[in-house]
């Protein structure tokens, strides 16, 4: 076993979005950072389970205050400067609905991350399945992986549970909720296509406005057709989802499934001047559990029968897709609930309503709580949970607490199973990347002062936690 065993000071588990940022804010403390990854790939719901359309949304708050940056804007900058990225995009459409977006090319940010793990010295070990955590008591002392080598022992003095399901929380013995299978949020598996005829489909959209679902804000309905009609650049839609006489239409004629509505996302590729659709939500299959592989087999199967049904039905219905064609299908579902493990605070529905202030504040958000997909021919309908909306059109505190898992020691928590009530959970890439971010810089210090996640709770190592934050650009204060 000796001959199998290495140490760092912090291991990440998982490459996604919450994995990468806690690799490169933990090495950035100057902490010893390994990543471990299952797939030879990093990048998660951006660009593996992805692209997803809305790229970095809800960077903003409704005031055009910039609340989100960090390493996030940092990969949006330097993606900008190469035209691998639109500026952001705060349209007068966009930023009425409350759902703004920046986007950028996915595949581009998967090469920029592996140069920026090369670049700030983050040990990497793709292909490697983590299956378990090295304990003494209640304290993680790191964790046990397999791959092509066999099985491998990897020390750490603190460990970042990013598996996004998870897994390793619970194999370590952390608190956790998971709602019921036919509760849960369904999963999803995206496509995207090409050869769309914009033009063809601008105007339709201009001759029928009242056929694009709001996506948020509670502007006038004329006002918003209005606005849709003047739209030249069809990338400012942002999204286009709804379609509802085009939908009834291909229900009627057997061209539709039942498990999702028709919609899409804009897609850019600047650099080659080029404007993909992006769906989403059009393959999604409900009443299963991301944590049960057979169910998620049976999900993997079911998805890829609707792409086909969906891309047919859009290329005989929708106007200018006739010549449309799928460019890339996701390797993998799109994982939208699981597990969240229960921490030493948990982000309440209540807290997005009063647009609440934590004295640990380690990132702001402002997306609502409480709105759901569901399996159907909806696409979005309110949890029976409850919901709140962030109030003034401003933004929240996530605290860091929520990243300190209850009972266990030196583990930390990032990426959509943070510690959070259903309708208030943080499962979007943006927010992912924010307690990600959080939870490798704390984990660094961690180090640092020779202190467990919970001890860092203390004031006095809070404070020293959100100026490494400022120093590596997170917006902490300043905003509403």
């Amino acid at each position: 076993m000796e001959n199998n065993r290495y140490k760092y000071d912090v291991v990440v588990c998982g490459g996604g979005t919450s994995g990468v940022a806690a690799a490169i804010a933990s090495a950035r403390t100057g902490a010893k950072t390994l990543l471990i990854e299952r797939l030879g790939v990093l990048g998660g719901q951006m660009n593996v389970s992805g692209p997803p359309g809305f790229s970095y949304a809800h960077l903003f708050n409704d005031h055009g205050e910039q609340i989100i940056a960090g390493i996030l804007e940092e990969t949006h900058a330097r993606l900008l400067k190469e035209n691998h990225a639109s500026p952001h995009n705060l349209n007068e459409y966009r930023a009425g609905s409350g759902y703004i977006f920046s986007f950028v090319d996915p595949e581009w940010w998967g090469l920029l991350i592996f140069q920026m793990m090369t670049e700030n010295n983050v040990h990497l070990l793709l292909h490697s399945l983590v299956v378990d955590v090295i304990k003494n008591g209640n304290n993680v002392n790191g964790v046990i992986v397999e791959n092509a080598n066999g099985r491998e022992y990897i020390e750490a003095k603190v460990v970042i549970e990013c598996t996004g399901e998870g897994d390793i929380a619970a194999r370590a013995g952390c608190d956790f909720e998971l709602l019921s299978r036919e509760d849960n949020e369904p999963h999803s598996l995206c496509f995207t296509m090409d050869g769309v005829d914009w033009n063809e489909f601008r105007d339709y959209v201009r001759a029928h406005p009242d056929q694009i679902q709001p996506r948020g804000g509670t502007r006038d309905p004329e006002k918003r057709y209005a606005l849709l009609r003047k739209i030249e650049d069809v990338e400012d839609y942002g999204d286009c989802l709804g379609f509802y006489d085009i939908m009834n239409e291909a229900i009627k004629n057997g061209d539709w499934h039942p498990y999702a509505g028709m919609g899409f996302f804009m897609a850019p590729r600047p650099d080659g001047n080029v404007i993909q659709a992006h769906f989403q939500h059009s393959a999604q299959i409900g009443n299963l559990w991301s944590c049960d592989a057979w169910d998620l087999t049976a999900a993997e199967i079911e998805c890829r029968r609707q792409i086909q049904i969906a891309a047919k039905a859009f290329k005989k219905y929708m106007p200018g897709f006739k010549n449309a064609y799928i460019v890339k299908i996701g390797m993998e579902l799109r994982l939208r609930e699981g597990r969240r493990i229960m921490g030493d605070y948990v982000l309440k529905t209540e807290d997005v309503g009063r647009g609440a202030r934590f004295y640990d504040c380690i990132g702001k958000n402002n997306f609502a709580a409480g709105g759901v997909h569901v399996a159907d021919t909806r696409t979005l309908a309110s949890s029976k949970l409850g919901g709140a909306i962030v109030p003034d059109g401003g933004s929240y505190d996530m605290p860091y607490r929520m990243l300190v898992p209850r009972k266990i020691e030196n583990l930390l928590i990032a990426g959509k199973h943070v510690s959070a009530e259903r309708p208030a959970y943080q499962r979007f890439l943006q927010e992912t990347m924010v307690t990600g971010q959080a939870a490798g810089a704390a984990a660094g210090l961690c180090v640092k002062f020779g202190v467990t996640p919970r001890q860092l709770e203390e004031e006095k190592y809070v404070k020293e936690l959100q100026d490494v934050l400022r120093s590596q650009g997170v917006i902490l204060e300043g905003v509403r």
